[in-house]
């Protein structure tokens, strides 16, 4: 946890200095309110994506993935037979650990503190402001609930509940005030806050959340004075008069929106600054190089293919992380010439799980049978003694596992650091022998690690398997690359029909992705022969756009099987009429759905020679052959791809366009129609243009009206101050000057 949250309150930290130092000062209110909330959660959910092990800049963990094996406690007590031992040398770094666990473990037992304090904070919070909310009457506006309260309290907002004390204000300043906290809850601002207030309660710790508040708070009452300020009705002077009236230094509670004194002046300097220029969005899309460091980072790595061992070899490794000790119980079944022995703590008597591995009866040697007796097993890493007895097949007692301090100096002279019993166990279990690592590192591994050697070990990755996979002609390898390719069976054979296949310098990384998609030699021989068929007949140019298109050749195999992309789909796209179709249209194509029958429901409904680029574009908006004919029968009986694809992307039907109909407007170009409809105008906007008495009006000034705010409002409000111009295009022009 502790780590998490750490990366978390980082994240916070990046992106807030990315906020201040590139948006902070942009009037792309509505823009930045969307990237505080999307950042905001971003930083949870980063820390959780696991990342391919070649962008990480962490070190990968070891590829071990063990099963657990449950079995019945041993209900006999034996535990008098057992002996004290104590590896020596180890006092000092016992001490140092648990300091270091201790230290640890206080520090999370303050950061939960933290967290329950603040989150009884929060509830507390919400409680207080539905019982003031719902404790006295309100007046029903609409949708909105008007509180009238005595306190010398700042206005303020919580869900659709505006708290105002009207004796405070003149009728305009009064008016002003709820406008402005209608449009706090018409924007749905109290999620927000909320959302900010969850955010605080796990990270109550770090200053850059509680600025990250600050930030997104005043966002907020820029983007609602922004709105405000395009109201007909509100002269942008007037209402930062009513400001300085309403602002006050008694702050109400955190999660509602509110008037805040010490941020006013920064409102009124956003409300005087120019406007951004849309040019400089572009600063927006720093922000995914900043995720992608923040990712490569902190998240935690993985290989391409991590390996899953369940080999019984290997579940010492699993005795060891579920902490086993040095003691406990043992219980045991015979099978053939093999002991399966599971393992169990003294401590863990009440529980069911356990682990085991197998040995050789003949290393036990001779087991006691129906009496008490003793039998051990000898490795390099130590002796394991047992005490107990069998009784037929079963057997139960307890152990004793005795490391050898000489082992352990041996391992250490080779670069090994076996620091606890608990290392020294894993490797009498899965019985890592000197001499292995010996063979390993005289086959060029020299930098060994202990989570490269029980992996390696379990595998029984040996010299014959090394020596035949470099023979085969991958030499560049690394302990981690041995790993997958051991478990994915990956040897001499298959490396060699790949390279045969036309892979001469294929690398271990790339054996080990092919392998995963069970793509062998005939896959790609036969994938290579359908694109040659595919490429005869058609210029050398043709071939290199379609092989070379932004991927590799390997990387449109692997992309083909994964998406099941066979010669019969390839067939059944060349006979629709795509025969020179890229291998990205290929797969694009596929991932989307298009088959042969949806092109050809598309070239009957009157696009026979439709292009490739339309035919993804048209799947994409998922336009049916029912749509098209809606919209021929609508009045556009020959309309172009081209017109029909941004129709659908502006989700013009056939009801939108029978409304101008049946306003009067007839047939409107189908230019105009998309026009109209990409600037939300409708046919009732245009019927309260004739009502100023706007007859036989052009689509095309109605169309600049919109675009440059000369509204009906608009025209109202200027006619009342005198100025009662003929035409609608002179009140746009009179738009336009006031403006400017």
């Amino acid at each position: 946890m502790i780590p998490y949250t750490l990366y978390v309150a980082i994240i916070i930290a990046a992106f807030l200095v990315f906020y201040k130092t590139l948006l902070q000062n942009e009037t792309f209110f509505r823009l930045n309110r969307y990237m505080l909330l999307t950042c905001m959660t971003l930083a949870f959910v980063l820390p959780l994506i696991p990342v391919p092990q070649q962008f990480s800049f962490r070190q990968p963990p070891p590829n071990l993935t063990i099963p657990h094996i449950s079995t019945l406690t041993p209900k006999e007590d034996i535990s008098s037979t057992q002996t004290d031992f104590t590896l020596p040398n180890v006092e000092t770094e016992v001490s140092q650990t648990v300091n270091k666990d201790l230290f640890v473990h206080w520090l999370i037992y303050l950061y939960w503190f933290g967290v329950i304090i603040f989150g009884f904070n929060f509830l507390l919070q919400i409680v207080l402001l539905l019982f003031k909310a719902y404790s006295k009457s309100a007046i029903l506006d609409g949708k909105f609930r008007i509180v009238e309260i005595p306190e010398d309290k700042a206005p303020c907002s919580f869900a659709n509940t505006i708290f105002i004390n009207p004796e405070k204000y003149d009728w305009e300043t009064y008016n002003q005030v709820l406008q402005h906290e209608k449009i706090h809850i018409q924007e749905k601002h109290t999620f927000d806050l909320l959302l900010t207030e969850l955010m605080l309660i796990f990270q109550w710790f770090n200053p850059f959340a509680w600025q990250w508040r600050k930030e997104l708070e005043s966002n907020l009452e820029y983007f609602t004075d922004a709105l405000m300020l395009q109201k007909d009705d509100i002269r942008k002077e007037h209402y930062q008069m009513s400001l300085l009236k309403v602002a006050a230094p008694h702050f109400p509670l955190s999660l509602t929106t509110n008037y805040n004194q010490s941020l006013l002046k920064k409102r009124l300097i956003m409300m005087n600054s120019k406007k951004s220029n849309v040019h400089t969005t572009w600063k927006y899309f720093f922000l995914l190089p900043v995720i992608a460091l923040l990712i490569c980072s902190f998240n935690e790595p993985f290989r391409q293919n991590q390996v899953n061992l369940s080999t019984t070899n290997v579940d010492a490794k699993n005795e060891v992380e579920n902490g086993l000790k040095n003691t406990g119980y043992w219980f045991g079944t015979i099978k053939n010439d093999k002991v399966n022995i599971h393992f169990k703590n003294e401590d863990d008597e009440e529980s069911n799980n356990s682990s085991g591995t197998t040995f050789l009866v003949s290393e036990l040697g001779m087991l006691p049978q129906d009496k008490q007796g003793t039998f051990t097993v000898k490795r390099e890493a130590g002796t394991m003694e047992f005490t107990g007895r069998f009784e037929g097949n079963k057997g139960m007692g307890n152990y004793k596992f005795l490391p050898n301090k000489s082992y352990l100096d041996d391992m250490k002279k080779e670069g090994i650091d076996l620091n606890t019993d608990e290392d020294l166990l894993v490797f009498f279990m899965i019985n890592i022998n000197e001499s292995y690592v010996h063979m390993l590192k005289k086959n060029g591994f020299k930098n060994l690690h202990k989570d490269d050697l029980i992996p390696l070990a379990a595998l029984k990755v040996d010299e014959a398997y090394i020596s035949s996979i470099r023979m085969a002609g991958l030499n560049d390898l690394k302990p981690g690359d041995l790993i997958p390719l051991k478990s994915m069976n990956i040897d001499k054979k298959y490396i060699e029909e790949i390279r045969n296949s036309g892979y001469k310098d294929v690398t271990a990384d790339k054996l080990i992705t092919l392998k995963s998609m069970d793509i062998d030699g005939k896959y790609i021989a036969d994938y290579k022969s359908t694109n040659k068929h595919r490429t005869d007949g058609i210029t050398s140019n043709q071939v290199n756009n379609r092989t070379n298109d932004g991927s590799d050749e390997d990387d449109d195999i692997i992309a083909f099987k994964s998406m099941d992309i066979d010669k019969s789909y390839i067939n059944s796209i060349k006979e629709s009429g795509y025969a020179n179709v890229s291998n990205s249209d290929l797969i694009a194509i596929k991932s989307m759905g298009i088959t042969q029958e949806y092109i050809k429901s598309i070239k009957n409904s009157g696009y026979p020679n439709i292009e490739m680029d339309d035919l993804i574009a048209v799947k994409s908006l998922n336009l049916s052959p029912e749509y098209i004919k809606s919209i021929k029968n609508a009045g556009y009986p020959n309309i172009d791809i081209d017109d029909l694809i941004a129709m659908s992307s502006l989700n013009i039907n056939a009801g939108y366009i029978s409304s101008y109909k049946n306003a009067g407007y007839g047939q409107i170009d189908v230019n105009d129609m998309i026009a109209l409809k990409s600037l939300d105008i409708t046919s009732e906007l245009m019927q309260q243009y004739e009502e100023l008495g706007f007859k036989d009006l052009d689509i095309q000034e109605v169309i600049s009206a919109k675009s440059t705010g000369t509204t009906p409002a608009f025209i109202k409000s200027m006619r009342e101050k005198g100025h009662n111009l003929k035409s609608l295009e002179k009140y746009i022009t009179l738009k336009t000057v006031i403006e400017n």
